[in-house]
């Protein structure tokens, strides 16, 4: 198969002239080199996944991995932009690289590609440059130095206006010469970085309709986690709006983390009764604890290893370390908090990298906002509460239960 230039998608320089024609993308990952004998295992998860993400984009793909590469090539045309950010989307990319690739290794035919590259991508533009050669293939005639300070004195020669700088330069163009050919880029696009999702189980997110909780999530699938996720809905105080904006935030993460399946739980007639029966400063810890157990049971029956919340230590009074304390009491499986030591601004911060902000700060109240105390406790006695907890013994096995068979399990899917 030949991957020379032809059929594939054009994309703008810098300066917004000339344009190059891309067939293929050259994918690079961090830590998954690090996995030594297990590294397929995570190579192969990573080929699934940017493998379900153009699956959104218009055109075929083939993803393919050779010698510790893994590689995107088209089958014909498509648009850059959307393959770009699909992949963008794809946990465990470090960095995309539009590049030229091409099975002739004859060293006449890489100089001859190399002086196409750069013709069409950069053409009269007065920039400095610096070639770095990647001989994976050691028996290729001459050394890495060699081939970079030879390809550098043909372009200099071939493109008057360009000048040599080897510690700053604006343009690194790279020559990875393999087995099975070569590969000319010079472009680095961020990836998100982490593990492909998938490789790390399964956890159950505490999702409502603020800022943070969508972070945590996004944090969690950065790991490899996959997502499920838990809302607690109370109708008439909360309304169908609200429920909505939670709904969307879910598909939202879902363009990172894959389909969420999102367990919609109706909690009126808990917090109605946890109201009426203990004390009102108590009432955000001992609610938490409910949805904390409510969370637990679903993600066991959904084979899930832990719970994740977007609690920040000191945030809110239930977020003090005491309260954690007292929340954590209650479950037996592990709570992930990804974003115990950020502070607000930088969760802010990643919620808008990420693209949840906007829709986090709608005005639809959640249900635990409706029923936050005046002067909520700080620092709450796990015995204490476990006492207030006794007065709800009478009817609150059987309102757990109806609340579980309330559960309306939505797919969210990216858009």
């Amino acid at each position: 198969m030949s991957y020379e230039a032809g059929g594939g998608a054009t994309t703008e320089n810098e300066e917004g002239g000339i344009r190059m024609d891309y067939r293929s993308f050259l994918i690079k990952y961090g830590e998954i080199g690090l996995k030594g004998k297990n590294r397929y295992k995570f190579e192969d998860a990573l080929i699934r996944q940017i493998t379900i993400a153009l699956k959104q984009v218009e055109g075929t793909f083939l993803v393919s991995k050779e010698h510790g590469r893994i590689y995107v090539d088209s089958e014909g045309s498509f648009d850059y932009e959307d393959a770009v950010e699909a992949l963008r989307h794809v946990f465990g990319i470090v960095s995309i690289c539009p590049v030229l690739r091409f099975e002739d290794r004859n060293y006449e035919t890489v100089k001859r590609q190399m002086c196409s590259f750069v013709q069409e991508l950069y053409g009269d533009t007065e920039k400095s440059f610096k070639v770095f050669t990647r001989r994976i293939d050691k028996s290729y005639p001459g050394s890495s130095d060699q081939i970079s300070a030879e390809l550098g004195a043909l372009l200099l020669d071939a493109f008057p206006k360009l000048r040599v700088d080897v510690h700053h330069p604006d343009l690194s163009l790279h020559v990875e010469i393999r087995d099975e050919g070569v590969s000319i880029y010079s472009v680095t696009i961020p990836g998100p970085g982490g593990m492909p999702v998938g490789t790390n189980g399964r956890a159950t997110l505490l999702l409502s309709g603020g800022i943070d909780s969508p972070v945590a999530g996004y944090m969690i699938a950065k790991r490899g986690v996959l997502v499920d996720a838990v809302y607690f809905h109370a109708p008439p105080y909360t309304s169908e709006r609200a429920k909505q904006k939670v709904v969307d935030l879910a598909r939202l993460l879902a363009r990172y983390t894959g389909a969420i399946r999102l367990h919609i739980i109706n909690f009126t007639e808990i917090q109605l009764y946890i109201y009426e029966q203990c004390p009102h400063e108590e009432l955000t810890i001992i609610m938490r604890r409910y949805m904390m157990r409510i969370a637990e049971r679903i993600a066991r029956r959904s084979g899930s290893l832990a719970l994740v919340t977007g609690e920040s230590i000191g945030q809110v009074a239930s977020q003090t370390a005491e309260s954690l304390l007292a929340t954590n009491e209650v479950c037996t499986l592990p709570v992930f908090r990804p974003l115990i030591g950020f502070d607000k601004q930088e969760i802010v911060e990643r919620a808008e990298q990420i693209g949840t902000y906007e829709t986090s700060i709608e005005p639809y109240e959640d249900c635990c906002t409706i029923f936050v105390a005046k002067h909520p406790v700080t620092k709450p006695d796990p015995a204490r509460i476990r006492r207030s907890e006794e007065k709800l013994e009478e009817k609150m096995g059987a309102m757990l239960e109806t609340a579980l068979r309330t559960d309306e399990c939505v797919v969210c899917t990216a858009e």
